[in-house]
């Protein structure tokens, strides 16, 4: 026997709304390359010009921190999780998500959510780095990763894509990583009206089109205090100092902006605690208002 020992399991980040504890699950950090491409507007000028993005968020260069996660927490009777992030062993055509191998599943069950005691999957949208981890590859199949669990989206989302000229990047996607969930009976849609709609006690869908036509925020309330997670409607908080700042990859940029500013403008100088689906550790923080725009005071994971 060797004299090695195995490294302690990282912790798990983790925060307190209510009574429920949110749990961020990571998957991989993005590379420097991604703020680019993603927010074209965002540049290091305009980075560089607030001193609140450093160090978590930037660097002293404007190059943005970005990564890929999912957030698990029990609420309403119901153990959930909010995004799939990019999945392993996935044929993708950016070389950052292309075949991945990370422990996320592990990280999943560090956190006390093994795959079958997953309950319900919510995807704010269907694009390839919010939903690979519905399936996994089981002697060469791709089958649902979590088999008790409803997945859920809105009608909206499936209907759009369902109706749209795919790419054979995008229809690879869909083949690996959302029929095999329709096929399998699992996926159930929902209509989300302006007003949102409650999915679970203490759990909301906030319609925030624009980035796709079906994107959805996810509002999580318990005990008087409240959380909100993003999905894509807000990639970075630069976003939250110039909310015009939109994604190159958004359908709708016009629309896209009016959700991310009725979206901010709600959680405002309140107690509601926003959650990044992309943003860098710290994650989670507090919008405030500051001169005509926000800007986001973190709240260190416990």
């Amino acid at each position: 026997m060797s004299g090695a020992t195995s490294e302690a399991p990282a912790p798990i980040p983790a925060w307190t709304v209510g009574g429920v504890t949110v749990h961020r699950i990571d998957e991989t950090l993005l590379p420097p390359a991604t703020g680019p491409w993603l927010l074209p507007e965002a540049t290091p000028e305009v980075v560089t010009g607030h001193d609140w993005l450093h160090p978590h968020f930037a660097d002293h260069e404007g190059v943005l921190h970005l990564d890929s996660h999912s957030f698990a927490f029990a609420v309403g009777g119901l153990r959930v999780l909010v995004d799939t992030g990019i999945g392993n062993g996935k044929e993708r055509a950016n070389p950052a998500w292309h075949h991945l191998r990370t422990d996320y599943l592990e990280r999943l069950a560090t956190a006390g959510f093994a795959p079958d005691s997953v309950d319900l999957v919510v995807l704010t949208h269907l694009h390839a780095d919010h939903v690979g981890w519905n399936t996994r590859e089981v002697n060469g199949e791709w089958v649902p990763t979590f088999p008790r669990a409803r997945y859920l989206t809105s009608r909206a989302e499936r209907e759009f894509w369902a109706g749209y000229d795919l790419e054979e990047a995008r229809r690879q996607m869909f083949l690996d990583s959302v029929i095999p969930v329709e096929r399998a009976g699992m996926l159930d849609l929902v209509d989300v009206p302006a007003e949102g709609v409650e999915i679970a006690p203490g759990l909301r869908l906030i319609p925030t089109p624009g980035h796709t036509p079906g994107h959805v925020a996810v509002e999580l309330t318990s005990r008087g205090e409240a959380a909100l997670i993003t999905g894509d409607c807000v990639h970075h908080p630069v976003q939250l100092a110039h909310p015009a700042i939109g994604a190159c990859v958004d359908i709708d940029p016009r629309q896209s902006e009016a959700s991310r500013r009725k979206l901010l403008g709600s959680l405002a100088d309140t107690d509601t605690l926003l959650l990044g689906t992309h943003f860098a550790p710290p994650t989670a923080g507090r919008v405030l208002t500051h001169g005509d725009a926000y800007r986001l005071l973190p709240v260190p994971s416990a």
